[in-house]
């Protein structure tokens, strides 16, 4: 163990140079040729597949896994794609372990499901490794189209749009585009820069414009998107954070999980990035669970994931919650923060333990408390940057927000926080506003 390692506070440099490098490359290797073609040959291909049923995206998973087990990947890859254009992330990071996999024939029977991510990952990557893009776009209809936000949901859209034979302007808020690919998601599932490349990808469609830097309502209104262009889409994501609710949340030491990920994702150097020594994690989804894992593989000394209710009702799979403390990271299960305490830094938090009632969540009495020179806050995130003129539900935007308008993605109704079921709402959003722009909509 470094010195630093047992430094107290919140410092970069926790562990040796070398250990960054092993620590955030690929967490799942990828497949050969000869181990994709032993996993394809486990499939059935079901008739009746209940795998397709439960991918988001519909992919004809049988038939793309029949194309690897006769060795077709690049035809496989075109069987996922033509569904789903973004299938090289979703192989990385879709929770297939509750979607498809879950349902899966040699699942439910053995226990053990065909490795269909794995096998995805093989297929897609063996045609982008290529250059290959599979598709050409439409002759052109004249036709423009806004989209606000690069995420899953507004690449997917602009993608199909763009292959219909229309031209689409995509605007985008950050520097660089992919959403939460780029920005949210643990930097060990989508090493290499795996996501600004499956952008660069996508984009050789052709008839895609990419403006960065351009804020919704700051840069651009959207009165005169609608008023510009045929349609827009907006897939805004989720930008806001919910509060923590405890006293003591403004101390030094306090941070949103999704900004720590994102700082995360793009330092150039993982040395650079600084994790306390004693780190606390409260929340329940894949976000606070990538921030754990994260800090462990930063040098964090002792990582401890709180979460309010019960593991069953962890957002987080149980594969992910089992490899946090495979990773060594701590997982309390019904407790809530009461406090954050400290000399205006955070130095611990304060529990309560819980009772889940048909009431609603009730605090007890007793409680712990756990020391802590860095917190993060992984609570969920909220709507935030909405237009005036559009009717939020529920914290989340309609799918048909007006006469030219469309949302999809988190941001909108229906949206999970997944990126496979971002990409199908903005992949029928595409098709939706196809069919208003050439006159074919019921």
């Amino acid at each position: 163990m470094s010195n630093s390692q047992l430094t107290p506070g919140i410092v970069p440099g926790r562990l040796p140079a070398a250990a960054y490098h092993d620590n955030f490359t690929d967490h799942e290797p990828p497949l050969d040729r000869h181990e994709a073609r032993v996993a394809a040959d486990r499939c059935y291909f079901c008739h009746d597949a209940p795998c397709m049923t439960a991918c988001p995206t519909s992919i004809d998973i049988p038939l793309f896994i029949r194309q690897i087990a006769t060795g077709t990947p690049e035809a496989a890859a075109r069987t996922i794609l033509s569904q789903n254009i973004m299938g090289g992330m979703c192989a990385r990071v879709c929770p297939t372990e509750t979607l498809c996999e879950e349902v899966c024939v040699r699942e439910v029977a053995e226990g053990k499901p065909v490795e269909i991510g794995r096998l995805q990952r093989f297929a897609t990557d063996t045609l982008m490794e290529k250059g290959i893009h599979p598709f050409t776009r439409a002759a052109s209809t004249g036709k423009r189209v806004a989209v606000v936000g690069a995420g899953p949901a507004g690449l997917a859209c602009a993608h199909r749009l763009a292959m219909k034979g229309h031209e689409v302007t995509v605007f985008e808020r950050r520097p660089k585009a992919g959403g939460l690919n780029e920005y949210g998601i643990a930097t060990y599932k989508a090493a290499n820069d795996f996501a600004a490349r499956e952008v660069d990808w996508l984009l050789k469609i052709g008839g895609i414009t990419l403006r960065n830097g351009v804020t919704l309502g700051k840069d651009v209104a959207l009165a005169d998107l609608l008023n510009d262009y045929d349609a827009v889409f907006l897939g805004i994501g989720l930008a806001g954070v919910n509060a923590l609710r405890a006293a003591g949340e403004d101390l030094s030491g306090v941070q949103n999980a999704v900004d720590f990920i994102a700082d995360l994702r793009q330092a150039q150097d993982r040395s650079t990035v600084a994790v306390g020594r004693d780190v606390v994690v409260i929340g329940g989804g894949m976000t606070a669970v990538d921030a754990a894992v994260q800090s462990k593989l930063l040098g964090a000394e002792n990582v401890t994931i709180v979460y309010r209710r019960g593991r069953e009702k962890m957002s987080a799979s149980g594969y992910e919650q089992e490899h946090a403390t495979q990773t060594g990271v701590r997982i309390i299960y019904g407790a809530a923060p009461v406090k954050v305490t400290g000399q205006g830094k955070a130095e611990a938090v304060e529990f309560a333990y819980t009772e889940d009632t048909p009431e609603g969540l009730k605090l007890l009495g007793e409680g712990f408390t756990l020391k802590a020179d860095q917190v993060f806050k992984a609570i969920g995130q909220t709507l935030s940057g909405v237009p005036e003129g559009i009717t939020v539900a529920a914290g989340k935007l309609p799918k048909r927000a007006g006469d030219k308008l469309w949302c999809g993605g988190d941001c909108a109704l229906g949206g999970e926080d997944l990126t496979v079921t971002a990409v199908a709402e903005g992949r029928d959003a595409a098709e939706d506003i196809h069919a208003y722009l050439t006159g074919a909509a019921g």
